[in-house]
């Protein structure tokens, strides 16, 4: 059995522990809360922008042949775009993404995909990939938990780049989706090309609802629409990927707070058993030593 001493050693480093565990967790609350405002800001515009896009639509004598829309009958380069967090700390919250991005991945293949390869956005990503062996073609990093808008027009320039030049032929999203602060879906998402339901699904918010767009146009398009949706198709891209920036961030705070939570209160567990070892052991030390008093006084007699 630990002497006391060892014991006490023991319980001071997990109390040390506990001590970085907590303040992780309080760090992440208050991100958190930042992250979650962002993702509401985001939403009317997103919802705007999808509106316009379909009204532009409408308008349009033909949006088919449009490069970003275009469906390719052969794949031969398929992309999984992996985003992932620069730490760790968090749970499952990576493993997962890179498992359902492995599976998506396969997927490609069985539909007749010569070659799947990986965009890796976040370090914890890049560094699994590489480990395993797979196929990275480019890597974002170092903005995991708060992305601007800039970097999701970096990695959306390279991703439309590739697809309009012939070097990608199909590109899917892969992210984890903040629902609340104790749940987190895995997402996949199709980017490109982009899905036809986009500038034709009226069910703008995702809810099952079909939103009230007007047949008739509330403006004028100058240019006229078909151009005018062609531009804003690279910027429903930017957007599509800043709102998965935004989401997967937010996700990884919460993801964060609940793993520093568990570990607190485990620290917490350990320090009582601890400190039930510890009393145990000092009082049969106290046992022992009145048992060699008495020992001594009757060898005396």
């Amino acid at each position: 059995m630990a002497s006391s001493r060892d014991i006490k050693r023991r319980i001071d480093s997990i109390r040390g522990t506990r001590k970085i565990t907590r303040a992780m967790e309080l760090v992440a609350s208050a991100k958190l809360r930042r992250g979650q405002e962002r993702i509401e800001a985001l939403r009317p515009y997103a919802k705007g922008l999808r509106v316009l896009m379909i009204q532009a639509a409408r308008q349009s004598r033909e949006s088919r042949g449009l490069p970003l829309l275009e469906e390719r009958t052969t794949i031969k380069k398929g992309v999984v775009v992996t985003i992932t967090g620069d730490r760790g700390l968090a749970g499952a919250f990576n493993v997962n993404i890179l498992r359902r991005a492995q599976e998506v991945a396969v997927g490609m293949q069985e539909e007749g995909a010569e070659e799947v390869v990986f965009v890796a956005v976040g370090k914890k990503g890049i560094g699994t990939l590489r480990f395993r062996g797979l196929t990275i073609d480019t890597t974002f990093e170092g903005f995991s938990v708060n992305p601007g808008f800039s970097d999701a027009q970096n990695v959306s320039d390279h991703l439309v780049h590739q697809f309009t030049q012939g070097g990608y032929d199909r590109v899917v999203l892969v992210y984890n989706e903040f629902k609340s602060v104790l749940e987190q879906r895995v997402v996949e998402e199709q980017l490109l090309p982009v899905p036809r339901h986009v500038v034709e699904d009226e069910d703008v918010d995702g809810d099952g609802e079909p939103e009230d767009i007007p047949s008739k146009a509330l403006a004028f398009f100058e240019p006229e629409a078909r151009q005018l949706l062609e531009e804003l198709l690279p910027t429903y891209i930017e957007n599509t990927i800043f709102r998965a920036l935004l989401e997967s961030a937010a996700a990884e705070l919460a993801a964060r707070r609940t793993a520093m939570r568990n570990a607190t209160d485990n620290a917490g567990v350990l320090i009582d058993q601890y400190t039930l070892a510890m009393n145990r052991a000092r009082q049969a030390a106290i046992t022992q030593e009145i048992l060699e008093v008495v020992a001594g006084a009757d060898a005396l007699t």
